[in-house]
């Protein structure tokens, strides 16, 4: 049975006294975390550090199945604490799960937890868990955010062992990018626990809580950036050791051990990745230094995904494929079966007698004489006819000469260029990439180009973005048998494909058709070849995975592709 996770319920745990410490969250048994903060929160005054107010207030008397906004029908409480309380809900309007915090009106952290759930909601970044709504009403404050039924926390992922350094390196990397993206946006999470980070189906990490888990808890900070960028490094720190960096035992993880201070991970396990191992200590201790390198500390989320991308990149390890069985040879015994003298029950004493192997009775020998000389017969009969048939051949082949000859149907047809009569970018989600310069793709100039926007995930463009590309209008229908595509950007890599298309707007999603042509390439061409020629007037060429390019004077460097040229030919009918 797959194991459910908690999506995007927020739930509470107890602080400490080091920086983030928590009691770890316990898991139920169909997924749904449960934990109950202490009432009584210790302030944290350490140079810049978090801080967190403290208060002991009702929450809100609510019970399941009670609606809010006639819309959000509440399932069940998962966290109750300092008069708020958490739920999992479901929006019977959209008839989806939904996560709902509900708070009075009147609690004094009602105002923050309204202007930070508003200010997360336009952030609109699909690497965080989206807040849908926030509403006052009733004398009531409630905030709504995504569910992700399909992903799993953090802290469970823990719980089965360190992490293998390639998903280590995809955890620390998606995070800081993550927040560096909600820093340069003025947001800051102050609670990026492994509680808050979430991994779904396909790999990609999410981060639940941004500004609303702060808000609902009054914590504060001097220093938000370096606040955040530490949590990142104590939550590579734990993906590698399994171990807390801290005294205190949190999240399920055992603390360090009293007395030894912080040690680099490299030092508490065996086998852990030197350079994730030097990245997280940058990221927790002596001001950010290690004390092999003395590298510089990375203080912003920013510095911290620069220190990430620099580093060499850790590719995934190989799949281990189990060995097959060794064949078990099966004997079979020859005999006869017979029922027992006696009847049933009675057992059989006289061994059974077994038979002469096959043809080695005087018949069998007898029988292999009249085969062996009906074969001789047929051999020397069948290389007579054989020569006969030869001679009559050569003395045939004087005579007159034979011609082959060709029929039309069976000549090769060529493949001839096809005339572009006009071109559509393709946007089914709404969001083109650069709709004016389509045109550019085949007006014989290599110095103009198409150009996609930069996306911070690659090279796979997906979930974040299923694709772009172009329609082309060939005029008429063609048998479409390949197509030639010059690249602006080379890398790791480019995904195209070809599709035949009813019109420059169809009404078909991609995912619902097959391409009769598809390439991968890292170079800066791509030659796409059909198994068969494909009748149509419309081709989409559709990208589905880019390469990571450097910037320029009008694009961030990230992930983009650009077409500079293109070319379709076409079998004659």
């Amino acid at each position: 049975m797959a194991e459910r996770s908690t999506a995007a319920v927020d739930v509470a745990d107890n602080s400490g006294e080091e920086l983030l410490a928590a009691k770890a969250d316990e898991a139920t048994a169909d997924g749904m975390a449960e934990a109950q903060d202490s009432t009584d929160v210790k302030s944290q005054d350490t140079d810049g550090k978090i801080s967190r107010s403290e208060s002991s207030l009702p929450t809100p008397d609510l019970h399941s199945g009670h609606k809010l906004a006639r819309r959000y029908r509440l399932e069940e409480c998962v966290t109750r604490l300092d008069g708020f309380s958490s739920w999992r809900a479901v929006d019977e309007k959209l008839r989806r799960a939904v996560g709902v915090h509900v708070l009075p009106a009147d609690h004094p952290r009602a105002r923050s937890v309204l202007a930070a759930a508003r200010s997360a909601a336009l952030l609109g970044d699909p690497r965080f868990v989206q807040v849908l709504d926030a509403v006052e009403e009733d004398d009531l404050v409630y905030v709504v955010h995504e569910w992700l039924p399909d992903a799993t926390e953090l802290t469970s992922l823990l719980a089965a062992g360190p992490m293998e350094a390639h998903d280590a390196y995809q955890l620390v990397s998606q995070v800081s990018q993550a927040m560096t993206a909600a820093h340069r946006e003025g947001l800051a999470h102050l609670r990026l626990t492994p509680g808050a980070v979430l991994r779904s189906s396909t790999g990609q990490y999410r981060i639940r809580g941004l500004a609303v888990n702060a808000a609902l808890r009054g914590i504060t900070s001097d220093g938000p950036q370096r606040a955040d960028t530490e949590a990142i490094g104590a939550l590579l720190y734990a993906a590698l050791t399994q171990r807390w960096p801290y005294e205190t035992d949190a999240y399920g993880l055992s603390g360090l051990p009293k007395g030894v201070g912080l040690i680099a991970p490299d030092q508490v396990r065996a086998g852990v990745h030197r350079g994730l191992s030097e990245l997280a200590m940058r990221a927790l201790v002596n001001d950010g230094a290690t004390a092999s390198r003395q590298e510089q500390p990375c203080t912003t989320p920013d510095e911290l995904a620069k220190a990430v991308s620099a580093m060499p990149r850790i590719r995934p390890p190989e799949p281990v494929f189990t060995a097959p069985p060794e064949y078990q040879r099966t004997t079979y015994q020859q005999g006869t079966y017979r029922r027992p003298p006696g009847g049933p029950g009675t057992a059989v004493t006289a061994p059974v007698p077994v038979p002469p192997p096959p043809l080695q009775s005087r018949t069998g020998k007898a029988l292999k004489w009249a085969v062996s000389a009906l074969l001789i017969a047929a051999l020397g009969l069948g290389s007579w006819q054989l020569a006969d048939a030869l001679l009559h051949r050569n003395r045939d082949s004087g005579r007159q000469e034979q011609t082959p000859t060709t029929s039309e149907d069976d000549k090769p047809r060529a493949a001839m260029p096809v005339e572009i009569k006009g071109a559509q970018e393709y946007a089914p989600d709404g969001t083109p990439q650069a709709p004016g310069d389509v045109g550019k793709t085949y007006d014989g100039k290599s110095s103009t180009y198409w150009r996609s926007k930069t996306f911070m995930d690659g090279p796979v463009l997906a979930p974040y973005k299923k694709g772009f590309g172009i329609i082309y209008d060939l005029g008429s229908d063609q048998n479409i048998s390949s197509a030639s595509i010059t690249l602006l950007y080379a890398g790791d890599h480019t995904a195209v494909s070809l599709y035949a298309e009813n019109s420059m707007s169809p009404s078909t999603a991609v995912e619902s058709l097959k391409p009769f042509a598809t390439q991968r390439t890292n170079d800066m061409s791509a030659h796409l070849k059909a198994e068969k020629p494909t009748k149509t007037r419309y081709v989409l060429v559709w990208i589905t995975a880019a390469p990571k390019a450097p910037g320029d004077a009008y694009t961030d460097s990230g992930y983009k592709q650009a077409i500079t040229d293109i070319s379709f030919s076409a079998v004659q009918q």
